[in-house]
């Protein structure tokens, strides 16, 4: 044994909805978060998530020495032999493509490599999880995956109803992605995904990205490192680890007003507080052990702490979402399922949890 200290794994976080600013950017370098996946729309249109996009451009030219726009999984590596982070744009919705399936390939061109088929409402392709009824995915929805698959921009189904998810999956060609969510055996919510969803995702090659949002957490902001650790632990345990890694959730240094838009967008007058808000339409605290991006490395830490290994922590931290984006972010071609060879191992690995 060299004793050598193991290289910092790299990171990727898969989702975040900051109030995006220099002291951010350098929260993001500190905890050596070397990807990420931002948020570039709710409830927008297209015109409207063009102009989010021309202010990344301006973010992009004023701190080029923090941050630049992904777009392929070699931009990450490129991130992290910089110092840099790259930075991917997603969709929390599809209203960007209002009902012209022709703007998905214009959005891909423009750089945006995610894609929500609904947030909590019923869409034009898909149900989100707030509706009473998932009809699954609509006549347009099944176009729109067709489209998806074929640029290379990746069907997203965090904040989807059940049915909706599960058709997603078996419709589209290429493994799709849930960016921000965690087991519902775990914690009991809207947002989190059954362990039906979750196999299917896995036998399908996709992934999920682990949230830290307080809502989606056992005991909310009071959730402990130890606790979403040996989460993750279970989750690994039951499903393969090729599938799993971050997406924080993280929207930092927000007004309130912002999870008022988020909610409610243009559709009601009503206030929507959303799921365990208790009638406070506000953002919950983050949990102690992640407040910002520069916590990272106590996530790693403690993964290590309830048994994963160094190779382990470093798939979980960003090797299989880097295996994902080298996957899904091209043309059409590349294999279904092509995950690493974990899942006969899995079973028997022990850990925390």
């Amino acid at each position: 044994m060299s004793g050598r200290t193991p290289e910092r794994p790299l990171v990727i976080d898969g989702c975040q909805y900051s109030n995006w600013s220099e002291p951010l950017f350098r929260q993001m370098r500190q905890g050596g978060l070397d990807a990420l996946v931002v948020t570039v729309c709710y409830h927008e249109d297209f015109r409207e998530t063009v102009e989010n996009l021309i202010a990344w451009n301006r973010r992009f030219e004023a701190h080029g020495d923090l941050i630049f726009q992904g777009e392929s999984a070699a931009d990450v590596r490129r991130a992290r032999a910089e110092g840099r982070t790259a930075v991917f744009f997603g969709l929390q919705n599809c209203s960007p493509i209002e009902d012209d399936i022709g703007l998905i390939e214009v959005l891909h061109r423009l750089g945006v490599r995610f894609m929500q088929l609904s947030y909590n409402n019923q869409s034009l392709l898909a149900t989100g999880c707030y509706e009473a009824e998932d009809p699954g995915i609509t006549r347009m929805g099944r176009e729109a995956i067709r489209e998806m698959n074929r640029v290379g921009l990746v069907v997203d189904m965090s904040h989807s109803a059940e049915r909706s998810t599960l058709e997603a999956i078996e419709l589209s060609e290429r493994p799709i992605a849930i960016t921000h969510a965690n087991p519902a055996f775990w914690h009991e919510a809207l947002r989190n995904k059954s362990d039906r969803v979750i196999a299917a995702l896995a036998e399908s090659g996709g992934m999920l990205g682990f949230s830290l949002y307080p809502h989606h957490l056992k005991d909310k902001s009071d959730c402990t490192l130890q606790s979403f650790c040996e989460m993750a632990a279970r989750t690994v345990e039951r499903f393969g680890l090729g599938i799993v890694g971050f997406g924080s959730d993280l929207c930092q240094d927000q007004p309130d007003s912002v999870v008022e838009w988020m909610r409610n967008g243009t559709w009601t007058r009503t206030r929507d507080f959303g799921e365990g808000s208790a009638g406070n339409a506000g953002f919950p605290a983050q949990p102690g052990f992640f407040r910002s991006s520069a916590d990272f490395p106590r996530l790693l830490e403690g993964l290590r702490g309830v048994g994963f290994s160094e190779s382990e922590v470093a798939a979980i931290a960003g090797g299989n979402w880097l295996g994902f984006f080298e996957r899904s972010f091209g043309p059409a071609g590349s294999v279904r399922g092509s995950l690493p060879d974990d899942r006969a191992a899995a079973g028997a690995r022990r850990h925390a949890g």
